[in-house]
Order: C-alpha cells, then structure tokens, then sequence
C-alpha cells in the first residue's frame, strides 16, 4: 500500500514533473508472472527511475550497509527500504550472499518482478563492468525470464559524492526478455553461468551505448575514488 502512495501520489507524480523520463520497450516486460530487470548502475537513484517506469511494483535486492546504519538517520533509512520493497543483500560472501539470494528466488517463485545490478555495485567511470553470476543463478533456478534494461542519464542526475540531486531528464530502455531454459535444468557448473551472465551484459551494453570492460566494477573503485568524476555516460537526443 504504502509503495502505491509513493509511487502513484507522494513522490512519483513529482519526479515525472522534475526529471521528465522517458522510456522505450515497456512492451517487453511480462505482464505477469516472475521476471528479473538487470539493469546497468550508474547512481544511486536508479533504483527509483526503474519502479517509475515499470507498472508493475519491483522489489529490489540492496546493499546491506542501508538496513544497518546507526542512529535516527539510519532508522529512517531502514523504514523507507523495506517500505519501498527491498531488501537486503549481504555481498560478503559465503551463506550471508547465498541468503540473499534465496530471499530473491522466493520473490520471483511469487510471480513478482525483481530488480538486480549484475555489476553488484555503481560504475564510477561510466563503463559497463562484468556482471556477476547470481542473476544467472536466480533466473534458472526460478525458470523466469530476464529483461535487460538501460539507465540513461542518472549519473548525471546524482553522481557519487553528490547528495542533491541535480535536475536532468533521464530515460530507461527495456529489451526483449531473455530466455535462459536452453542452459538446462537443474545445477549449473560456473562456466555455464558465466556464459548467461554475459549474454545478459551484452544486451544491456547494448542497449545503453556504454563501452565495456571485462574486469569487475569494484576493483575499479579504489583507483577511481581519487580521480575526477567520469563524463555522464549516455543520452539521448529528446533530452
């Protein structure tokens, strides 16, 4: 209920008005049934231009430092991720990670739509880094779709270190959904799941124009953090 208010009357009208986005190939998303939108990650408020966008809600797996920060602020910021359908995804490692990962799995068995960043973390340089294999996971053992999708234009909008938002218009572009049942059923060996998981990049490099580097987004952080902030990646010529 209170994802529908936000959406549909608090905050939603209010972003459509400011941002003006835009979309293309809302007519690839399932109707219904379970699906997974991978997406690029360029800021931190892609995962409010993607709800925006989609008709149906989208539950997010987020990066468990939002649910665990301390004090008023952080209780604030608890409410409103678990408000707002998503949840928390321990990267560490090991069970935390394979948690998180059942949490989604039991998102997408209920015919809901779950939203994912297969780079695992926001590309500091603009690039589309290798994705990492979970979204492969997810969506052969829940048999379920996967739909690419482009953020345009969000790290222009909010780029790291910038906590206003500067006001530009953005745009999401969906592809068609991906089919993965020709990988087969049951257990999936690491070969496998890394040929899925770069067909899923490849449609998403696609889509958004990015240049792409076969290297993680996280062993580019530490380098990148002391240097300028990268050109916005993107556009398009309506903006």
């Amino acid at each position: 209920m209170f994802y529908w208010f936000l959406k549909r009357i608090l905050v939603g009208p209010a972003l459509r008005v400011l941002f003006r986005p835009w979309t293309r190939g809302l007519e690839n998303l399932p109707a219904r049934g379970g699906a997974i939108i991978a997406a690029n990650h360029l800021s931190f408020i892609d995962s409010i231009f993607v709800p925006l966008a989609v008709p149906r809600p989208v539950v997010y797996l987020a990066k468990d430092e939002y649910f665990t920060r301390p004090g008023v602020r952080g209780r604030a910021q608890r409410w409103f991720f678990r408000m707002t359908n998503q949840l928390p995804m321990d990267r560490s490692g090991g069970s935390a990670s394979e948690a998180a990962l059942q949490a989604g799995l039991a998102v997408l068995r209920d015919g809901n739509l779950l939203g994912i960043y297969p780079e695992g973390t926001r590309s500091l340089d603009g690039r589309l880094h290798r994705g990492r294999t979970g979204v492969a996971r997810l969506a052969l053992a829940a048999g379920v779709p996967v739909v690419p999708a482009a953020l345009i234009g969000t790290d222009a909008v909010q780029p790291k270190g910038r906590t206003i938002p500067r006001i530009r218009r953005v745009g999401v572009v969906f592809g068609e959904p991906i089919d993965l049942s020709r990988y087969g059923e049951g257990p999936h060996d690491r070969h496998t799941l890394r040929s899925a998981t770069d067909e899923i990049m490849y449609e998403i490099m696609r889509l958004s124009g990015q240049e792409y580097v076969d290297t993680y987004s996280v062993s580019h952080r530490p380098r990148l953090l002391t240097q300028q902030p990268p050109e916005p990646a993107g556009g398009d010529p309506r903006a």
